[in-house]
């Protein structure tokens, strides 16, 4: 990813009243969904210079760097802005092959099943594993 001092391409985005836009993690090489943040202008001017995934967190209040504790960091492949310019999917390289804090490649492991929600998919490394000063 190169980095674009010139940061005018902010300005076209469609933010929300809170200064949000929904940020859509896709798996570069299964192309399956990984999870859905929120950015700001600053996480997303930090997304490009840095190279990885820069979230905000709407329940800290603060920037959020995807797999700053544990390690499982997303290098951007790719941005790309939705046709209303209210949502950004970045194709990423998951390293450390989890995205969720459960521990799972995807935070969409539960579907939608005859009524029932059931959960599909395994959990890879345990969450105490992963963030040891939670509890």
């Amino acid at each position: 990813m190169v980095e674009n001092n010139n940061q005018a391409w902010l300005d076209e985005i469609n933010w929300n009243d809170d200064g949000l836009i929904a940020a859509i993690a896709q798996d570069k090489e299964s192309g399956k969904v990984l999870t859905l943040a929120w950015m700001n202008r600053e996480a997303l001017a930090l997304t490009l210079a840095e190279g990885r995934a820069v979230y905000w967190s709407r329940s800290r209040q603060g920037l959020w760097r995807k797999g700053e504790q544990s390690g499982h960091i997303q290098s951007i492949e790719e941005l790309r802005l939705d046709c209303d310019k209210d949502a950004i999917l970045l194709t990423v390289t998951q390293h450390g092959g989890v995205a969720c804090h459960t521990g799972r490649h995807s935070c969409f492991y539960t579907k939608l099943d005859g009524g029932n929600w059931t959960i599909t998919d395994p959990v890879l490394k345990d969450p105490k594993d992963i963030y040891p000063d939670k509890k």
